[in-house]
């Protein structure tokens, strides 16, 4: 592959998007997160004030750090190594279960949960903040548009908490009743709570079918699906199956002047050569730019990156 990004247009299908790929968009963490170091299938990251250790196949090389930083982690997740695999913490002193953190404007908890998750996936940033500078343009352009965006398989909320102080209206849908609990409180924690924000415990592509059945659409689309997970009443999501039909019915989702939509895989194995032209094929005449590639972290001291998912996104502009 060439060290350069493609760029490259369809012919022949109306309006085609820009394609670039690959793209590699870097977080290097903020106040609240570091990725201190990695290394042997194993990552050293700081969530707040607390040192945490988690498995990580992606991390293949030495660690850099001297193993007294990692003997005094405050927690260390050990079990599958899969992301969706359960496990458990073992935990040096008095951890709280919950503890603040904070990105811009929002307030939020990170927690010790059984997938190896604190309620927060750092690498996101990118994205968070890329959804915002075109909520915040096309507000500048278009004051009193009102903009609508919907955040599926949400979890704890930041990526509806963010686009909602900027003036987006959100609708945000995921199948866990505790997690649709913590993104709540997280709004609270934040002090946003008279946000305009729908929070809905729902299959996604239940509530999706039927969202395009009532003829609603949005401007906005953020979808983070998991690699395998089970709906409210034990409907199967399987990413490689249910993603094509779902991004089907998502197009039909999009107002005639959308503004994004965004992809996040965390099934790794995968390509995201594969979930471009998965996007590029739903989105085929809708002109503007497509751009794929792989979220990264880069290192505290800034010398290794870690990547951690793939993704695909849409802009109009």
């Amino acid at each position: 592959m060439s060290d350069q990004p493609h760029t490259s247009r369809f012919a022949d299908y109306g309006r085609p998007p820009v394609q670039t790929y690959p793209v590699i968009l870097e977080t290097k963490g903020w106040k609240d997160y570091k990725l201190l170091d990695m290394g042997e299938g194993q990552k050293l990251e700081r969530y707040g004030r607390y040192t945490i250790v988690r498995p990580e196949p992606q991390a293949m090389g030495q660690r850099r750090k001297k193993p007294s930083q990692w003997d005094r982690a405050d927690a260390v997740f050990s079990g599958d190594t899969e992301e969706e695999g359960p496990g458990r913490w073992k935990f040096a002193g008095n951890v709280p279960e919950t503890w603040p953190m904070a990105y811009g404007p929002v307030r939020y908890n990170g927690r010790f949960m059984s997938f190896r998750h604190v309620g927060v996936f750092p690498e996101q940033a990118a994205h968070w903040d890329w959804v915002n500078s075109k909520i915040k343009s096309a507000l500048e352009k278009q004051p009193e548009r009102p903009l609508k965006v919907l955040n599926l398989f949400g979890y704890t909320g930041l990526a509806s908490l963010l686009p909602a102080t900027d003036g987006a209206q959100v609708t945000h849908v995921d199948a866990s009743k505790k997690a649709i609990g913590y993104a709540r409180e997280n709004q609270e924690l934040s002090g946003l709570e008279d946000l305009p924000i729908r929070w809905i415990c729902e299959d996604a592509s239940k509530f999706v079918a039927r969202e395009v059945r009532r003829g609603n659409t949005y401007d906005g689309i953020i979808l983070d699906p998991p690699k395998y997970g089970r709906g409210p009443k034990g409907e199967v999501w399987d990413l490689y199956t249910s993603l094509p039909g779902m991004l089907s019915d998502l197009k039909q989702l999009m107002a005639k002047d959308a503004l994004f939509m965004i992809l996040t895989a965390y099934a790794i194995r995968s390509s995201f050569l594969a979930i471009h032209e998965l996007m590029a094929e739903t989105l085929s005449t809708q002109g503007g730019q497509l751009e794929s590639g792989e979220l990264v972290i880069r290192e505290d001291d800034g010398t290794r990156a870690l990547s951690t998912s793939l993704f695909s996104r849409w802009s109009s502009a």
